[in-house]
């Protein structure tokens, strides 16, 4: 069976959290047409996400092991037992969607946390004398990035202030998924907007994604 991993980085329960409901609202519409899926979900603010620290490397992104893991302590080895469950979590995944809220511009820092664990040489990366290559491109991998912002960006201009989704975008892109959505959801602290209605307009955006993103990995 295919795996979907679904991962959220908010601080909001989901009933007051506008990227984790349009997030299962997706992942609703998704399986119904995918039930050949199963969905992990990660939510980066329900897990104690580790802090990546430089004893818990050998070298340059590649974790510890044998005599220099024996070596730390139970705590220490926890997380890099943990940075590795994440890594191969993320690896073992066809298809992701990550939903997060816009903060200052960008995205919230637990997501970045995350992405420290899981950039790991010789899982997701390869570093080289020749620079870095992504490990990503060994299937086909499709990723929807959900942001939901206060403010509203029109469309001829958000790439200027959508840093954390164009962050993600070419991150992933390096890494070797090969096909990035996203939908971005306005306005939901305008108060001629609101949640409800940001929601609402991002409906078409949403069935448009959905076509192509279910096309791509059938």
């Amino acid at each position: 069976m295919k795996k979907l991993l679904y991962i959220t980085a908010s601080t909001k329960p989901e009933s007051s959290s506008v990227s984790k409901q349009a997030g299962r609202d997706f992942l609703t519409r998704f399986h119904a047409r995918h039930s050949d899926y199963e969905t992990e979900e990660l939510d980066l603010y329900g897990v104690d996400l580790p802090e990546p620290d430089y004893r818990f490397y050998s070298g340059w992104c590649e974790l510890v092991s044998g005599p220099e893991y024996d070596a730390l302590n139970e705590t220490d080895r926890h997380s890099v037992d943990e940075m590795n469950r994440l890594c191969a979590q993320f690896q073992a995944a066809d298809a992701y969607v990550i939903a997060a809220p816009m903060w200052s511009m960008s995205f919230p820092s637990r997501l970045k946390q995350y992405l420290d664990c899981i950039m790991l040489n010789q899982r997701l990366i390869r570093l080289s004398p020749n620079g870095v290559d992504g490990l990503l491109d060994d299937k086909e991998r499709e990723m929807l990035y959900i942001q939901s912002s206060g403010g509203v960006y029109p469309k001829l201009i958000d790439w200027k202030f959508n840093y954390g989704v164009n962050y993600c975008h070419d991150l992933f892109k390096r890494l070797g998924v090969k096909h990035f959505y996203k939908v971005l959801i306005q306005g939901t602290d305008m108060t001629d907007i609101g949640p409800a209605k940001a929601l609402a307009c991002s409906q078409q955006d949403f069935c448009e994604v959905l076509e192509k993103f279910c096309g791509c990995i059938q």
